[in-house]
């Protein structure tokens, strides 16, 4: 019997690495909590601009409790994320590691995605449950989704959207400055749209959602900012019925988690006007988990799509093609719908995302 192993198959670590990783995931599992938290009451941002301080100084700084600061700080210190002076009793954080804590650090706050690990374990018992039903979790479940969701979006698509994200469509800012319709498809609280229409006085946005909490943010979050070109609508994109109407549609991160992407993708199509384009933002990943075993990310997108994307869209009756679709299903799912030419981008700095130019 040949015992060898095949070129597809991913190595199996032996006894005591892989006894020694297990370990490791524990404590960073565990960490990613206390970075949450510490993202929650500003205390990686204070802490950024503070000197070297005792956990007292600290509490009376952030006006939080002294001892819960003690706790915290000592995960911090075991982590090797602080830096503690016995002599003194002063914790310090070193302006390297702030640089991928604070929310000055933007698109680089690593600290704002520890979030996720809260949010997702609030959902277990109703994830092990569906492993036998089947069935999925409701969005209705998860705390805290759109708040969590909007900061994301802050750090990653608003942050990048002028610099990055629309020169990968030539010509679109000359159209978006002369003026355009624009569509987001799943946009949340449309902190993506709100920043176009502020930039874009002259194009109109409208922000799609089947989620009313997340629109009724989005509006009230549009009329502080006293935006009058932009518009959102509680909308299922699966019965989404709109015919040449739009010159540029917008989805990040957004068609992986529908119960009908097919659908969701062939009513983009029809809405867009001839020469129009879609920009879908999406999963960096294979459709094959042998091509993904050396994604940096790839445990973290897996969990979150069992956790969340393959489940909502369960819990809708639907596909549930989850977050590791990847760029194969991907794209034939785009020729389905009628998109003839689809031009793949990858930007340096996102490791994250794919993005998918699809002209009209």
């Amino acid at each position: 019997m040949c015992t060898c192993t095949s070129a597809l198959e991913t190595p199996a670590i032996n006894g005591n690495a892989f006894a020694e990783r297990m370990l490791k995931a524990v404590n960073d599992g565990t960490l990613m909590l206390m970075i949450s938290i510490g993202h929650r009451t500003g205390l990686f941002d204070s802490l950024a601009e503070m000197p070297p301080a005792t956990s007292e100084q600290i509490a009376e700084h952030t006006k939080l409790n002294e001892r819960y600061v003690r706790e915290w700080l000592g995960a911090m210190v075991t982590s090797g994320i602080m830096v503690y002076h016995p002599g003194t009793r002063q914790y310090h954080l070193p302006k390297e590691h702030a640089a991928c804590l604070t929310r000055a650090a933007g698109s680089d706050n690593i600290a704002s995605i520890a979030q996720w690990v809260a949010v997702l374990g609030a959902v277990e018992d109703e994830v092990t449950s569906a492993f036998e039903h089947g069935r999925g979790v409701p969005y209705s479940s998860y705390k805290r989704f759109h708040e969590v969701m909007a900061s994301e979006s802050a750090l990653t698509v608003v942050a990048g959207l002028d610099d990055h994200i629309l020169p990968l469509i030539p010509g679109i800012e000359a159209k978006l400055e002369q003026g355009i319709n624009v569509a987001d498809v799943g946009c949340g609280t449309g902190l993506a749209l709100m920043h176009l229409a502020e930039r874009f006085p002259k194009s109109y946005f409208t922000g799609l959602d089947f989620s009313a909490e997340a629109i009724t943010n989005a509006r009230g979050i549009a009329d502080k900012r006293g935006l009058r070109n932009v518009y959102f609508h509680v909308q299922d994109a699966a019965k989404w019925q709109v015919k040449e109407e739009l010159d540029l549609i917008f989805t990040f991160d957004a068609i992986h988690d529908q119960a009908r992407p097919d659908i969701v993708l062939e009513n983009i199509r029809h809405a867009l006007r001839p020469g129009g384009t879609y920009l879908m933002q999406d999963i960096a990943a294979s459709s094959h988990v042998q091509n993904n075993t050396e994604h940096p990310l790839g445990p973290m997108i897996y969990t979150i799509s069992c956790m969340h994307c393959m489940s909502v869209s369960l819990a809708s009756g639907g596909m549930g093609l989850g977050a590791a679709w990847g760029k194969e299903t991907a794209l034939d799912m785009l020729a389905a719908a009628g998109f003839e030419t689809v031009d793949l981008k990858k930007l340096e700095h996102d490791i994250l995302n794919y993005y998918y130019v699809c002209p009209c």
